[in-house]
């Protein structure tokens, strides 16, 4: 269910949105949305999101132990040394003098600044092993590689069901975390299974649109903006550098959150401004800590950058949306249904187009755009992105269906699709055999 308070901070800028909300009450509604992101009371919606949180680590955990050191890719080895070499005074990686020493055994790269990724892409796979000094050939080091990426993937499965809980209710939020913690391409890029980390871009930019949602919800509240949401400020600097850090192309939000951040407090367009532009700072200082700070690197990484590798002729090739369905389709075959049914829903029932559901749907359609336009790519961090704001759309939608008069059909449906989804994914994951992908 909806809640009130986005209801109502929505009227005060576009009342058509929410016709019947009360602008007496929007400033304690405001308040109230403020709090979008600090700690709240331990109760039974956490206790059943923590329930299915340790499933997803279970189901990661089970990949990571049926995976062998023996099948790592050459495109990871290298990252992982690269980043390594780094952590132990090395050159940094990414650069065209880490990928010269590496020319001897671990020809993967070649020898100039890599146009897609910071060094935060390499050094957050090598960390654990550079603080516990453990070969990546060993089981352990094998582990170890995997833990930040599985502790990412539980955080942004955790902020997945906290944003969906806030705009849908605990309906909502479990739908989500549902279809997030049964899926396999979620649990593949989070455990590395013949997968790149994406996650860690994935949770970013998540993290970025929605702490810049937020942000601008609390600027109708009657307080100094800048100082006041320092924390927010930190929060959506850090989001913003996981993201580019991670794939220099998911720069693409920055633009976006800018016009979400207007649109949303048009009356504080100078202060939304002021807020990203300090949190962009933020962002571009842990990006020059990534590189150790070495200017001149920074620099010339950055201006090597592909920020934007999109063709034209692919939007005319089916082929390419044909692949962004199978794709779609990979990260839960019960997608085929919901993802239909909710667009359905949403185009015919007035009601469900609310800034709550519409919100999440522009945002997976713009990822897809952007998968669709780079389509040679095995795999796409923007696919990921597509899956991970649709979760969040599905759930809204079926949040509003669950409020009808036909709540129990509804109810049953639901429970029958996400529950045979989740059945399924565990059949799979039964099925692996041991060291064989």
């Amino acid at each position: 269910m909806l809640q009130t308070a986005q209801k109502l901070a929505l009227h005060s800028v576009h009342p058509w949105i929410f016709p019947d909300a009360r602008p007496d009450m929007v400033k304690q509604s405001v308040l109230d949305m403020g709090r979008f992101f600090t700690r709240e009371r331990f109760g039974k919606p956490q206790i059943l999101a923590g329930a299915l949180l340790l499933v997803f680590l279970a189901e990661c955990g089970w990949l990571i132990a049926h995976e062998s050191p023996a099948l790592t890719s050459p495109e990871e080895y290298s990252r992982v040394q690269e980043g390594l070499r780094q952590w132990q005074g090395g050159p940094v990686a990414g650069t065209p003098f880490a990928a010269k020493q590496a020319a001897g055994n671990l020809p993967f790269r070649a020898p100039i600044f890599d146009p897609e990724h910071s060094p935060v892409w390499y050094l957050m796979e090598s960390l654990p092993l550079a603080i516990f000094r453990v070969n990546f050939d060993s089981a352990a080091g094998l582990w170890l590689t995997r833990v930040p990426y599985v502790i990412i993937g539980a955080l942004l499965g955790a902020s997945l069901w906290y944003v969906s809980r806030r705009l849908y209710g605990n309906a909502g939020g479990y739908i989500a975390l549902a279809l997030y913690c049964f899926s396999p391409a979620v649990l593949r890029s989070s455990s590395l299974w013949v997968s790149s980390p994406n996650i860690a871009g994935a949770w970013g930019t998540f993290g970025g649109v929605f702490t810049a949602i937020a942000v601008s919800h609390t600027l109708y509240a009657p307080r100094e903006v800048v100082l006041w949401n320092w924390r927010r400020i930190f929060l959506l600097g850090v989001s913003l550098a996981l993201a580019m850090g991670s794939q220099f192309s998911l720069a693409i939000i920055l633009p976006l959150l800018i016009a979400f951040m207007c649109y949303l407090a048009p009356e504080r367009k100078a202060a939304a401004l002021s807020i990203f532009s300090a949190a962009l700072g933020v962002a571009l200082l842990i990006l020059f800590a990534s590189y150790f700070f070495h200017p001149a690197l920074f620099w010339h990484g950055s201006t090597s950058a592909i920020f934007f590798d999109a063709s034209g002729r692919a939007f005319m090739m089916s082929g390419a949306y044909r692949q962004l369905g199978k794709e779609i389709a990979g990260a839960g075959p019960v997608l085929v249904l919901l993802v239909p049914g909710a667009l359905a829903t949403y185009l015919a029932w007035r009601r469900t187009r609310y800034f709550g559901n519409s919100a999440p749907l522009l945002f997976a359609a713009v990822f897809a755009l952007l998968r669709v336009g780079a389509p040679h790519a095995a795999e796409s961090v923007f696919t990921l992105l597509t899956v991970v704001f649709l979760f969040v759309f599905v759930s809204g939608i079926a949040a509003d269906l669950l409020e009808t008069k036909a709540r129990e059909l509804a109810t049953a449906l639901i429970i029958g699709l996400v529950g045979a989804n989740a059945v399924w994914n565990l059949i799979g994951l039964a099925g692996i055999r041991h060291g064989l992908h």
